[in-house]
């Protein structure tokens, strides 16, 4: 089975060599998103913000690879600060309100300025 790189201008382009989402296996593979608008300039200052900027851009680049947010099983977080976890976590539960993604989180090792938070996702194409 042939894999097919997605790309929308919709959504913040990647800020090295890799793909926004690659479509392979009958799932979609969506890069770690940054709470970035799509000239790269970072959206919110809370970690709530940026958590519901990151899952926006999740969902355009889904939804440019014919998925959704209601077809992601899987999920890595990665946050600047671990105590942000619990706002993380409000934010996160308005997404996936009912049997939400399993999901897996560490501590971001780069320090861009203002970003708190990247979330990348596995879903059902």
């Amino acid at each position: 089975m042939a894999k097919e790189i997605i790309r929308t201008d919709q959504a913040p382009g990647s800020l090295a060599a890799y793909s926004q989402a690659v479509k392979a296996a009958g799932l979609v593979f969506v890069a770690g998103q940054g709470p970035f608008d799509v000239n790269g300039k970072v959206i919110g200052t809370t970690v709530q913000e940026q958590t519901a900027a990151c899952l926006r851009n999740i969902q355009i680049i889904l939804e440019a690879a014919g998925s959704s947010m209601e077809k992601v099983v899987s999920a890595t977080f990665i946050l600047k600060n671990p105590e942000d976890f619990k706002g993380m976590n409000e934010e996160w539960a308005k997404w996936f309100p009912k049997d939400p993604p399993a999901r897996q989180g560490s501590k971001l090792p780069l320090e861009i300025d203002g970003m708190l938070l990247s979330i990348a996702v596995i879903a059902e194409a």
